[in-house]
Parts: C-alpha cells; structure tokens; sequence
C-alpha cells in the first residue's frame, strides 16, 4: 500500500470530521428545544 492510499484511508473522506461536529450541534439544539417547550410561559409584563 502506497503512502497516499494511507492517507486517503486514515481520512475517510471527511464524514467522521462532520459527525464530530454536527453530532454536538445536534444535541445542544435538541435539549434547548426540550428546555424551552418545558419552561413555564410567564405573561409579559407592560410598564405603563
């Protein structure tokens, strides 16, 4: 096996590096969806 082949090989193409980063992403956006479908909705107040 050549030293590029290798290189390709241990690169994968880039799909674990996304996943890495989309994967975090992912998470935080669903527990701020969750926490925010939970809070209680106080009603705004006015400053008349």
């Amino acid at each position: 096996m050549t030293i590029a082949a290798r290189v390709v090989m241990m690169h994968q193409g880039g799909w674990d590096e996304i996943l890495i980063f989309a994967g975090p992403v992912v998470i935080i956006g669903l527990l701020v969806y969750v926490a925010r479908k939970q809070a209680p909705t106080t009603p705004e107040e006015d400053d008349d």
